[in-house]
């Protein structure tokens, strides 16, 4: 993993990508730092942070397009995928690598703060319990592109995925806003849900009958529930849809308050993509 690791770090920092992204990071930080804390005098720096995460609708896809990607269009995964290392630690080493890049600014991040503690009285430990949760909302935004760069070879084609995956989770909000919350139209929805999953699952592994018993039974057990207990549907899209808003469990560290379920959202949300993209790796490895 240390080899794939000092691999993957050494490609950042002798080509412009990585350092595109640092760049990036920091010129929107400066930007919004200017206008809110020196302009504005807002002792806040959290306000910042929360006003920069669709930073990662842009700079997360552009570096995270060819960790994958450009392996198998070069068919230099076949030199990963036989050497004597395993899947997981591949899929680790490139992870912590970029975790490491988007680490340097996040690092100078951390004295913007202290700059402030020179113009006025600042909440040193809002602020770095913001700075922690924007860190970790950017981990989590990291692994879902290193999962969405190992499904293609297409380096343009990982990068539109992950924007418009990213986008989506960005306005999820919004999105869950357009459903009702009745019993019976999210009832509605979960059926066409599982009829969707059923057609997915046939197209994986083309037997009907297994497709159609699942489709089956999902229905029925859904118009079960519904006849014994309704409300158990209301509202029940907003509750799926809010466990995939990432930026809504960022909110309580920009408030200053250390969520420990939200630590624990972002790190099941790492762990559930690296698996998805160990999984990945591995079907093309006996394919």
């Amino acid at each position: 993993m240390i080899a794939v690791y000092k691999r993957e770090l050494r490609s950042y920092l002798t080509s412009m990508i990585g350092y595109l992204f640092i760049f990036f990071i920091l010129l929107l930080t400066g930007i919004y730092f200017s206008a809110y804390q020196l302009g504005a005098a807002y002792p806040r720096f959290e306000y910042t942070l929360s006003a920069l995460t669709f930073v990662f609708l842009i700079s997360v896809p552009i570096l995270t397009m060819r960790v994958l990607a450009e392996e198998r269009k070069q068919k230099t995964d076949q030199l990963l995928l036989t050497a004597p290392v395993s899947i997981e630690k591949i899929v680790f080493g490139k992870y912590f690598a970029l975790v490491t890049i988007f680490a340097i600014p996040m690092l100078i991040m951390c004295l913007y703060p202290l700059l402030m503690t020179k113009f006025g009285t600042v909440s040193l430990g809002a602020a770095y319990t913001a700075i922690l949760g924007f860190f970790l909302l950017g981990c989590a935004n990291l692994a879902i592109g290193v999962f969405i760069s190992s499904l293609t070879e297409s380096q343009v084609i990982a990068a539109v995925l992950t924007f418009v995956i990213l986008f989506a989770f960005y306005m999820m909000n919004g999105i869950s806003s357009f459903f009702s919350e009745g019993a019976l139209s999210t009832c509605v929805t979960f059926g066409l849900l599982i009829l969707a999953a059923a057609i997915i699952i046939y197209t994986m592994i083309k037997n009907f009958l297994i497709s159609a018993v699942i489709c089956v039974v999902g229905e029925i057990a859904l118009v079960i529930v519904y006849v014994v207990n309704s409300s158990f549907f209301s509202g029940g899209i907003q509750k799926i849809l809010d466990i995939f808003n990432l930026s809504s469990h960022f909110d309580n560290f920009a408030n200053a308050i250390f969520d420990v379920k939200g630590v624990l959202y972002f790190v099941s949300v790492i762990a559930v993509c690296l698996f998805l993209t160990v999984q990945s790796i591995a079907k093309r490895r006996w394919n």
